[in-house]
């Protein structure tokens, strides 16, 4: 029988995680199919616990349920800390499922590919919410001088406080989005970790390119489109790096996969049949 797998958001639309899953499944030889589901936040318990019962053989959880949905699973250790939840996998023998978060490793991983040792770098992380949380996690750990902008100030203010223990050496700094002017005269990385610019809203940025820097990384969360007006903005400004958020949902979701399958799956497969349909999309 076929298993299924899937993801819930709201909205939902956007996401291109049954593209990449799926052609992973195909070249596999699996017998299996992973959709898409809308769940608006009151109904998150409901969906997860129905797909339990259905038989389902694990979730993928994305913007805004990644924080409501903690309370309705088991989170590992690490998403504990974090604060929220990107994956969920079925076949506890009792209790909720268990939970794990795979954005942050994800993120720091495309990073280093692209820049190299993150350690000591500046880094003005824009958003505060459920991946912005993983993000900031891992890049902590990593060694990064961090400072977290957010549009509510004191959602930046809590993530920050939540990150500063155990590792009192690592400088960890908040704010609102006014402060950006100045803030990212000294980064040398910026990461857009908020759903602005996300289609269908596709003309939304942050940051214009007056405000940046030629010596500036920017790396925006967001896939869909491959190249968000922040990305275009960066182009505009000259900067010396600029990453889409192609990679780092190949790489999450293959983080999940692996997690509910036990096998790795095949991340070049994946990562063309996301960039295949995107750019399709564009031609349309």
């Amino acid at each position: 029988m076929k298993k299924v797998y899937g993801v819930i958001g709201d909205p939902i639309e956007h996401s291109l995680s049954p593209v990449m899953h799926n052609a992973a499944f195909e070249a596999l030889g699996l017998d299996a199919i992973y959709l898409a589901f809308r769940v608006p936040p009151q109904n998150v318990g409901n969906a997860i616990r129905g797909a339990e019962s259905l038989g389902f053989g694990g979730l993928n959880v994305t913007v805004p349920l990644k924080e409501v949905a903690m309370h309705f699973v088991r989170p590992d250790e690490l998403s504990k800390r974090i604060g929220a939840i990107n994956t969920v996998n079925f076949g506890a023998t009792e209790g909720k499922p268990n939970a794990f978060n795979t954005d942050g490793i994800a993120a720091v991983r495309v990073l280093k590919e692209n820049v190299g040792s993150l350690a000591k770098k500046n880094v003005l992380l824009l958003g505060a919410g459920g991946a912005a949380k993983a993000i900031a996690f891992y890049l902590r750990d990593e060694g990064t001088s961090l400072v977290i902008l957010n549009r509510t100030v004191e959602r930046a203010r809590e993530l920050a406080a939540r990150l500063r223990p155990p590792l009192g050496d690592t400088e960890i700094e908040w704010g609102g989005l006014e402060e950006l002017p100045t803030r990212i005269e000294d980064a040398d990385i910026l990461i857009n970790a908020t759903s602005v610019g996300m289609y269908p809203n596709v003309e939304e940025t942050l940051v214009t390119a007056d405000l940046m820097h030629g010596n500036l990384v920017v790396f925006d969360v967001v896939y869909n489109p491959v190249e968000t007006r922040l990305l275009k903005e960066a182009k505009k400004a000259g900067v010396r790096r600029r990453i889409d958020g192609v990679k780092m949902l190949v790489y999450q979701g293959a983080e999940a996969f692996k997690i509910w399958t036990k096998i790795s799956p095949p991340i070049d497969v994946m990562e063309k049949a996301v960039r295949e349909r995107l750019g399709s999309k564009m031609k349309k």
